[in-house]
């Protein structure tokens, strides 16, 4: 009986592996396939929830925990986290020898991860690549992580277009369509009594889900945003916020206690550190829409038939739907989105959204080619010179 292929996944965030759960799930019940799983960053921090025990609650055996988060946030403190990843990784993968790395997205673990698998020749698959965020030191990261990457699994023929603009063949450039997807059309959400009791908190008539990351590249900007957003958001009385708080990014302390102090003040309001992928998808299902800057409210929620206003620049140049209200973060404007999101006039036209990260299936399809593609000679790439 042939070997089985050694896959080993890299998770760093809640968001992140949630999108991955059910490409595990796949590798781990396929024949030809065996899984490995190494899970760092803010899956180890109690700070963001030790989100590793939900990854065990599901039944998947954790292979390694690489340590890295050190307790800043600033542009020094997130830089020694990279360097102390990458001497993690280094001995990871030097122990486990995959066959293949697969990672996902942008962040800047990810980024030393793959790294450390290029130096030590391991190959690696590259979860939606190709997309941009102008707004986020993430652009840069994601499209090096592409540059390190052999096997490319996009959401959309935007992007698959330019991974193949960056150089890369495009008979290793795959076209699967958006991860989160399968998670709303597999997941067992919740009815909205069983939701309030999980939360510990009563929904009202008006209900918004909140999600505001740091903008990394936009200096001491994030405070000021986040302030003009929670002044809006206290003058919604009679609207019920939930908040979900942000990534171990720069700055992203800061928020955090923005947002504590603000629903001290607030009766009408919850934060959560991590609320799980059900949880997540339950509320997006039971709010009127969703208010921030996350990938989620572009790529998941057009497919709850619900809204989403994106504010400023951290999600600039990704494909959005006709549900999604840009504004730029000052209280004028993100007012203004909050009133187009109730109106007759857009709630009207909801139903006949279309979300262009695809209709589901793409964690079938990165199985079903990590079965079958041969790895032979796959760490030498020649530059594909798109014309």
């Amino acid at each position: 009986m042939p070997r089985k292929r050694k896959i080993c996944v890299v998770t760093g965030t809640r968001a992140e592996y949630g999108l991955l759960r059910w490409v595990m799930e796949g590798i781990r019940n396929s024949p030809r396939l065996e899984l490995q799983v190494i899970v760092t960053g803010m899956h180890l921090s109690p700070e963001f929830g030790l989100t590793y025990t939900e990854i065990e609650g599901e039944g998947f055996h954790i292979d390694r925990k690489v340590e890295m988060l050190l307790s800043s946030d600033t542009p020094v403190g997130i830089t020694k986290s990279m360097g102390v990843c990458m001497i993690g990784f280094a001995d990871a993968l030097s122990e486990m020898k995959p066959d293949l790395l697969l990672v996902l997205g942008d962040r800047y673990e990810i980024f030393a991860a793959v790294s450390a698998a290029l130096v030590t020749h391991i190959p690696v698959a590259h979860l939606h690549g190709g997309e941009t965020t102008e707004g986020a030191f993430d652009e840069a990261l994601r499209h090096s992580i592409t540059k390190m990457s052999h096997l490319h699994f996009v959401a959309a023929d935007e992007y698959q277009k330019r991974v193949i603009q960056l150089g890369e063949h495009p008979d290793r450039v795959f076209n699967v369509g958006g991860l989160g997807i399968d998670n709303i059309l597999k997941l067992n959400l919740l009815e909205k009594d069983e939701l309030e009791k999980s939360l510990d908190f009563k929904l009202g008539e008006k209900n918004l889900m909140i999600t505001f990351h740091p903008v990394t590249l936009e200096k001491h900007s994030s405070t000021q945003h986040m302030k003009e957003l929670l002044e809006t958001l206290a003058t919604l009385r009679e609207t019920k916020l939930i908040f979900t708080l942000p990534n171990s990014d720069t700055e992203g302390r800061i928020i955090f206690k923005m947002i504590d102090d603000f629903i001290k003040e607030q009766s009408n309001t919850k934060a959560f550190t991590s609320l799980g992928q059900v949880r997540h998808f339950s509320c997006i299902k039971y709010v009127d829409g969703v208010v921030g800057n996350s990938s989620s409210g572009l790529t998941e929620v057009p497919s709850f038939k619900k809204g989403t206003i994106n504010i400023g620049d951290r999600q600039m140049g990704r494909l959005k739907a006709e549900s999604v209200i840009d504004c730029k973060p000052f209280k004028t404007d993100i007012n203004n989105a909050i009133q187009k999101l109730y109106s007759t006039e857009f709630q009207d036209k909801l139903n006949t959204v279309i979300n262009p990260y695809g209709f589901g299936g793409a964690s079938e399809a990165i199985v079903n080619i990590l079965d079958s593609i041969t790895l032979d000679g796959i760490h030498k790439k020649k530059f594909y010179d798109y014309l």
